[in-house]
């Protein structure tokens, strides 16, 4: 009789049929993770490991253990630079420009530093942040020390997930393959590598609020703000209220409801999705007032969660402060 795989136990454990089936424990969800990205699982385990899994939907356990197993994996720099934010970014969009970039580089222009991680290409006719950096003309970090370089240097820094994991890159682009999204788009999300005290989360489905506001405070993270972004990317829709729900360490939980910040209650759907956009209305030269409404809504929550406004009045208050005084000549990060 062949010897059983030791990776086979943890397939089982999902798979054992209606009564039996059970979650797995934070600690298992972090060797699995880990045997995944050292090599040590066949592919058909991995394939059946994951649809297990989107079947069964993730528990906050299983996702604080995936991204513990594959913290364990990352090779950082022995002099981590300070990071304000954690900004992830793996859904792209595909109905409205992605706004919330000019969000992000907003905040690094008022000096803050923050740290951005994403992919692109597992979900077709979607606009990526890979691409409209590059348009913008802002380097991409292909290594931790280049990442903690430019953080140093001009406190921002994008790092693909190829960079961050090429295991889970190849995972993710699963998608068309397996036609299912697997746990892999819900825990890159909550990876942090560089330990930034603030998390900003964007998801799709409402459903998945309370496993990401409970995987991080199984992870013990300092801040974290988790919502539905628009096309599940960090953005505020802001024609319509939203919902964030905040961690703050274990225990702490903040479930706050932001207004909307225009009449209409349907976003306009660009035909077009010219990126070339996002550097005029940076510039001014294109007053889009979705567009405006977008980039300080998203970071009015951007800096609640890092604590610089204690109320929602005074987070868009300062946000709008902040996208009024942006040197509209240069963008903050560009080559």
């Amino acid at each position: 009789m062949a010897e059983q795989h030791p990776f086979s136990r943890f397939v089982a454990i999902l798979g054992r049929g209606k009564t039996k089936q059970r979650h797995l424990t934070l600690e298992e969800s972090r060797e699995s993770m880990a045997m995944i990205l050292r090599g040590e699982a066949l592919p058909e385990q991995i394939g059946a490991f994951l649809m297990l899994l989107r079947l069964k939907e993730e528990a906050p356990e299983e996702i604080a253990g995936f991204a513990q197993g594959t913290r364990d994996t990352f090779k950082l720099p022995g002099d981590l630079p300070e990071v304000d934010l954690d900004w992830s970014s793996y859904a792209g969009k595909r109905v409205q420009l992605p706004w919330n970039i000019l969000s992000a580089l907003a905040l690094v222009g008022a000096g803050y530093r923050v740290f951005m991680h994403g992919t692109e290409g597992h979900t077709p006719g979607r606009v990526y942040t890979r691409e409209v950096l590059e348009h913008l003309g802002i380097p991409i970090a292909q290594s931790f020390d280049e990442a903690a370089a430019q953080i140093r240097e001009s406190r921002f820094a994008y790092v693909p997930l190829e960079v961050l994991s090429p295991v889970l890159h190849d995972l993710i682009n699963l998608r068309p393959i397996l036609g299912l999204r697997s746990p892999v788009h819900s825990f890159t999300r909550i990876l942090n590598p560089f330990k930034a005290p603030a998390i900003l989360q964007g998801i799709f489905h409402r459903g998945f609020m309370d496993i990401h506001a409970g995987a991080a405070q199984l992870l013990g993270e300092k801040s974290l703000a988790v919502f539905r972004g628009d096309g599940g990317e960090i953005e505020r829709r802001p024609n319509k209220p939203t919902q964030v729900w905040t961690t703050h360490g274990a225990e702490g939980l903040e479930v706050e409801t932001w207004p909307a910040l225009l009449d209409d209650g349907h976003a306009p759907h660009d035909e077009e999705m010219d990126i070339a956009r996002l550097g005029r209305v940076w510039a001014s030269t294109d007053e889009d007032a979705y567009a405006i409404a977008a980039i300080t809504g998203t970071l009015a929550i951007a800096l609640k969660t890092m604590g610089k406004a204690d109320t929602l009045e005074n987070a868009q208050a300062m946000a709008e402060q902040i996208w009024n005084d942006r040197d509209k000549a240069h963008l903050p990060v560009a080559a």
